[in-house]
């Protein structure tokens, strides 16, 4: 009996001394605690290492632990490790994680609102985009909304305009989509983009569509070349067209409570990073894929790679030009016309 009560004991301290080092300093919650370790910032993304997205999240690392001098500890968990697209923010608002960067087609099952940026041709060039979330009346509006989920935007991250890839023929005109099934975000938006085009759009996480390629379940997908290249959808696929039709960008976002609970000082230079970060992807990303065009020229899987005429993008744009007014009460009628305004000018 006396054996059996000690050997509860050691098992009930040693249950005791691990959760003391739980917490938020050093330990799996993230965010500041009691501990003497540093504060953990998890960082969950699905996309590879070497796209974008996967190089800033790699520099906003090293940048925060180097200016905090190792009062921060970034961990950034790529390709899907611990959360999916679909996943993401839900881990974010309970603190699973700190930060992440979905897409922004992820945050409009939140926000209506955020499916702006999934319009077809609705930004002539990432200057557009940019000058889009710098504004009051479309990043401020976006932005500001999220805090209503305790969550806080920090930045936008671009990861360049999408291009359609198919596995049957080429994309030239409108009537090459009919009846072909393409893999599509989460989005209303993009599923009435492709509906518009008489083909049929499959919502699918970002991590199932090589498979879903490769089996036959999907013909077809658009993406940017970074993606492209990284998940190696060009070599289960025949035809891509460069169409710049869509663009992709990642909203980072943190949780609000955590980021607004960090000491002052520290924030600060968490903050410092991710501003110089987000410069480097403004500066740098559209050569990131071009360098990816590169490679997929380079690959040689690809039977043709088509570039978009004039003529083809005005077919194009005709015929997904009801998406706008389809959605203009959902979204907004104020965010679809400055966008539109903007990209008169």
């Amino acid at each position: 009996m006396k054996r059996f009560l000690t050997l509860t004991m050691v098992v009930l301290l040693a249950l005791g001394l691990l959760a003391g080092c739980g917490g938020a300093r050093g330990g799996d919650a993230g965010g500041e605690g009691s501990g003497d370790g540093p504060i953990v910032i998890k960082f969950s993304h699905v996309v590879a290492e070497n796209t974008p997205k996967g190089q800033a999240a790699q520099m906003f690392e090293e940048k925060a632990e180097e200016y905090t001098e190792g009062k921060v500890d970034v961990q950034v968990f790529p390709n899907s490790q611990l959360y999916d697209d679909n996943e993401v923010l839900a881990a974010v608002q309970q603190n699973n994680v700190q930060m992440a960067a979905p897409a922004t087609s992820k945050v409009s099952k939140l926000f209506p609102q955020w499916q702006i940026f999934d319009f077809p041709f609705a930004f002539p060039d990432v200057k557009a985009v940019q000058t889009a979330m710098e504004s009051e009346e479309i990043g401020g509006k976006l932005f500001t909304m999220l805090k209503e989920e305790k969550l806080l935007g920090l930045a936008m991250w671009d990861n360049g305009f999408k291009q359609m890839t198919l596995d049957e023929h080429p994309l030239y005109m409108p009537k090459d989509f009919e009846g072909q099934k393409f893999r599509v975000m989460s989005s209303k938006v993009l599923e009435a983009q492709f509906e518009a085009l008489s083909a049929n759009p499959i919502p699918m996480p970002f991590s199932e569509v090589y498979s879903a390629l490769e089996q036959g379940v999907i013909d077809g997908q658009e993406n940017t070349l970074s993606n492209i290249y990284s998940k190696k959808f060009h070599e289960v696929q025949k035809y891509m067209t460069l169409s710049n039709h869509g663009y992709l960008g990642y909203a980072v976002i943190t949780n609000s409570e955590f980021w607004e609970g960090m000491p002052e000082d520290v924030r600060t230079q968490v903050e410092k990073a991710l501003d110089e970060t987000t410069q480097w992807v403004r500066e740098n990303g559209q050569r990131l894929n071009q360098e990816n065009l590169d490679k997929i020229k380079a690959d040689g899987t690809l039977e043709e790679i088509h570039t978009m005429t004039e003529e083809e993008k005005q077919a194009w744009m005709e015929a997904t030009s009801g998406v706008y007014d389809q959605f203009r009460e959902e979204v907004g009628a104020e965010l679809i016309d400055a966008v539109l305004e903007l990209r008169e000018q």
